[in-house]
């Protein structure tokens, strides 16, 4: 490896949202980390599905580029 091109690979404290720690390595300049996601709230491990309001997406992009329904007098 080449010398003065990489970070500082220093020892990191990683708290997780329920509360427990573990001690890894990083090249953050920081010595404690935060996490607000686990195992215990992440969706893929909880089995809970959060649902995303597609059917009011889908209808914004409807209205924005349908084609403009033909007049009465085109009809004829």
């Amino acid at each position: 490896m080449k010398k003065g091109i990489h970070p500082d690979y220093t020892p990191l404290t990683v708290t997780l949202a329920d509360g427990s720690t573990m001690e890894t390595r990083s090249t953050m300049k920081i010595d404690s980390y935060k996490s607000d996601v686990d195992r215990t709230n992440h969706p893929f491990f909880t089995g809970k599905r959060q649902y995303v309001d597609t059917a009011g997406r889908v209808e914004k992009f409807r209205r924005r580029y349908a084609k403009p329904a033909p007049k009465e007098s085109e009809k004829e």
